[in-house]
């Protein structure tokens, strides 16, 4: 294995990991794809813009006291293939992930996010789990439900659905 970077986890068909420079490429091919950008809000497109996310994520740690994004890749391509971004506020943690085209529909964004979700709720139980998608975004809606989020409500402030899990109290019950 290549010492550069971390391997925060490991399934049986994935790694999650450091962003690494040769993910460029693929990172610029699916941030630029229809069908991956089509629900994305501000995400970064530019070669040099996404060099520079790389280059500002790379050493990123698996914690809950900053922003970190980490890679999808399947140990047996030894290539990238998506991206999960951790974003930690309070005792909140949102989740976004992006999934390349070329490997949708073969159960990788639920194997990484499930392992994800479950060691970042293991080492941080008090912390809940909110995650905002298109109302239009069906497939993100069926993995968050697969994942066990409950859907709580449609917020005009982020223009999203908005989904928890380990969710104590329903914000918009409130």
């Amino acid at each position: 294995m290549n010492n550069d970077f971390n391997i925060f986890l490991e399934t049986n068909r994935l790694i999650l990991r450091n962003l690494k420079e040769n993910d460029l490429n693929t990172m610029y091919d699916y941030r630029n794809n229809d069908l991956c950008s089509k629900y994305q809000r501000g995400q970064i497109k530019t070669k040099e813009g996404i060099l520079n996310l790389i280059n500002t994520h790379k050493n990123d740690d698996l914690s809950v006291n900053k922003k970190f994004i980490i890679a999808i890749e399947v140990k047996d391509y030894s290539e990238m293939i998506g991206e999960i971004v951790v974003m930690p506020v309070e005792k909140t943690i949102s989740l976004g992930y992006t999934l390349s085209y070329k490997y949708h529909r073969k159960w990788y964004a639920y194997e990484a996010l499930s392992f994800l979700i479950n060691l970042l709720h293991q080492e941080n139980p008090e912390y809940e789990f909110i995650s905002f998608t298109d109302k239009d975004n069906i497939a993100s809606i069926n993995l968050l439900k697969k994942l066990g989020y409950k859907y709580f409500a449609y917020s005009e402030a982020m223009d999203s659905e908005v989904f928890g899990k380990f969710v104590k109290v329903n914000p918009f019950e409130i």
